[in-house]
């Protein structure tokens, strides 16, 4: 009992910690080079994701092929958007926009090249998602991907629009 406490202690310490949070002041670049200060991300008052992902990721690519095949239909609902941010290193950064290409996504691709921002939000592993209202407060976020789960995204999404 005393461990199933400590767990649900945990958990909600993270939640509170996770409530309201806001991005760093962290900039890092578009696919064609221009700097992208990701404490000013918005999506005109509406909800946003930042979906975290590298091309040699398969569960990533996953996540994003499943998330495009509904993407407008979550756009014309709730008018959200998702940034999805490269962290594939400066070596590996011309496989992106092929990548992003030969899938489709339509998406609003950013390149974290140097991890700067994925270490300024301790992130360790990907994919891994972030769900935002529209002042650019942190809401949720997701560690990995199981097929399915992008309905628990969308839920939460719309639980924002409400």
């Amino acid at each position: 009992m005393k461990k199933f406490l400590l767990i649900v202690a945990v958990a909600i310490m993270g939640m509170a910690q996770n409530a309201g949070a806001q991005l760093p002041a962290i900039t890092i670049k578009t696919l064609d080079g221009k700097d992208v200060r990701i404490d000013t991300l918005r999506n005109n008052g509406r909800p946003f994701v930042i979906d975290f992902f590298a091309t040699w990721c398969k569960p990533c690519n996953r996540e994003l092929d499943a998330i495009s095949e509904v993407y407008e239909d979550w756009q014309s609902e709730t008018g959200m958007k998702i940034f999805a941010v490269s962290v594939d290193q400066a070596h590996n950064v011309n496989k992106v926009k092929p990548l992003v290409d030969s899938h489709g996504w339509e998406y609003d691709i950013l390149l974290d090249t140097n991890s700067d921002l994925l270490k300024a939000l301790g992130i360790q592993t990907i994919p891994y998602t972030l769900v935002l209202d529209g002042n650019g407060k942190i809401i949720a976020r997701h560690n990995g991907y199981k097929d399915g789960e992008e309905e628990e995204l969308i839920e939460e999404v719309r639980q924002v629009v409400k």
